[in-house]
């Protein structure tokens, strides 16, 4: 499952690098995935929304398995 979902992150992270941001996978466990924001996106007032409605919603889509999408 953690190849499938890094797969999903590498074709969300032009997109975020192209704002000035960027994402790294953590680790997925139990069905969490745990991310770190990183660029612009750490200390962005929309990150929440980046990650909940863009990055939450892609990794859901593609992999139901996933629970919950969560930034440390």
């Amino acid at each position: 499952m953690y190849e499938q979902v890094k797969d999903v992150i590498e074709r969300l992270r032009p997109a975020l690098q192209s704002d000035g941001g960027d994402v790294e996978l953590v680790s997925v466990e139990d069905g969490i995935v745990t991310l770190h924001l990183t660029g612009a996106c750490s200390g962005c007032p929309m990150s929440t929304m980046t990650l909940k409605m863009g990055i939450e919603r892609a990794i859901k889509q593609s992999i139901p398995e996933i629970l919950d999408v969560v930034a440390v």
